[in-house]
């Protein structure tokens, strides 16, 4: 496996984040799509991080992203992938 490989998610949602990073990290947790039980173990991280905003440009992050850090519940989406394992 390319240890280069990194999931960077968009979700907009604790839920939807935690099923996702599960999907990627562990298999899929619903047991109906194709990743079922394959545990593909690559890292995620989410795209309101602080540390995928530090590997941006600001005024770019901040035009596409700004606006959702400030919408959305950052600090659950971002603990939702980081209790899938990653």
């Amino acid at each position: 496996m390319d240890e280069g490989v990194v999931v960077v998610l968009g979700t907009p949602d604790p839920d939807s984040t935690d099923i996702v990073a599960q999907t990627v990290t562990t298999g899929d947790p619903s047991y109906a799509g194709p990743l079922t039980g394959v545990a593909l173990r690559l890292p995620v991280i989410h795209v309101l991080d602080e540390r995928v905003a530090a590997q941006c440009d600001p005024d770019t992050y901040s035009a596409e992203i700004g606006v959702m850090v400030d919408a959305l519940d950052t600090s659950a989406i971002i603990a939702a992938t980081e209790s899938a394992g990653t």
